[in-house]
């Protein structure tokens, strides 16, 4: 099987900290930099699992790439060069400690909400009488506040504003770029012959500039249904076909594993993690158009390093 990358310990010039997520490790440099390193850990109800899936850092970083070249013309964003297909270098910014989750259609954690008796998420009032699965009049803008540790938490618009969590001026920002991005999302899943579902997007600031952050639209932070027998799966009430890492959840409910107190990850052998990856590729070329090409895998940290170092010595802020 192939190699992955599941840890990183970088020392780059001028490096000031490093901050080790889930799946990204994000290098922050003296000169305003910063150096996000997508490895080729899986995270799942909120857990990392314990093995890494070959090429699933390159997908996602390149998916990432992909979007954020295709909406700059619309909502300014932090890339300014992927020196390597795991790393991306950009502008740091201040980030929200807010995530702009928006919704076009009812399903996921907002249709156990409505079925359990909710017409209200976030601050948003939803109409009697809607089913899973079922678009909404316009898209929804739901946002969590980003937890430090554990699990974000649904906040409402005037709550973020009350509590001194974003300004009433970058809020408006961050509302319109959402729904900016959806839009052009929308679109280009659809050509694809896709549905955007739900996403979400980060926004810092540089200055008085507010910017788009981190990823968008990959697998990990999105959810698409398929295009077609969209409609006769809803009139039917039949589960509609994803593209997302949902399968990855499904397998391991499936082998009793939700994330909660005395439960154990499955056994994740190499024939699992090789599947997982074969999907993820799978995404990639379904949500791009284009054909995924392996990057060379057999020292992933040196080839990193010194990629990285040859564009820090060259990019221009």
């Amino acid at each position: 099987m192939a190699h992955t990358l599941v840890s990183t310990d970088f020392n780059f010039p001028g490096q000031d900290s490093v901050y080790h997520g889930k799946v990204r490790d994000v290098y922050t440099l003296d000169n305003g930099l910063l150096v996000m390193i997508a490895t080729d850990r899986i995270s799942a109800f909120d857990v990392v699992l314990p093995e890494g899936i070959p090429y699933k850092g390159q997908i996602l970083n390149q998916i990432a790439a992909y979007f954020l070249d295709a909406t700059a013309h619309a909502v300014p964003n932090w890339k300014l060069a992927v020196p390597d297909p795991m790393a991306t270098v950009g502008v740091k910014a201040e980030g929200f400690r807010v995530e702009m989750i928006i919704r076009g259609y009812l399903t996921g954690s907002a249709w156990r909400e409505y079925a359990a008796g909710a017409r209200e998420i976030c601050g948003v009032k939803l109409p009697e009488g809607m089913k899973e699965n079922q678009r909404f009049p316009e898209p929804i803008i739901t946002p969590t506040t980003k937890a430090e540790a554990g699990h974000d938490e649904n906040i409402s618009r005037e709550e973020i504003i009350a509590r001194g969590i974003v300004s009433a001026e970058d809020y408006e920002v961050m509302e319109k770029y959402t729904r900016t991005l959806f839009e052009i999302g929308s679109k280009m899943a659809a050509d694809k012959g896709l549905i955007l579902v739900d996403t979400k997007y980060e926004f810092g600031k540089v200055g008085d500039k507010v910017i788009l952050i981190d990823e968008i639209h990959t697998p990990d932070s999105s959810r698409y249904f398929y295009a077609d027998g969209y409609a006769e799966r809803f009139a039917a009430g039949e589960p509609q076909r994803q593209l997302s890492k949902e399968f990855v959840r499904q397998w391991l409910i499936e082998n009793g594993f939700m994330g909660r107190p005395g439960e154990k990850v499955p056994e994740m052998t190499p024939e699992v993690c090789e599947s997982i990856s074969q999907r993820y590729i799978e995404l990639y070329e379904h949500l791009t158009g284009e054909k995924f090409v392996k990057a060379d895998e057999s020292d992933l940290s040196r080839r990193i390093e010194t990629n990285v170092l040859d564009c820090l010595s060259n990019v221009e802020l």
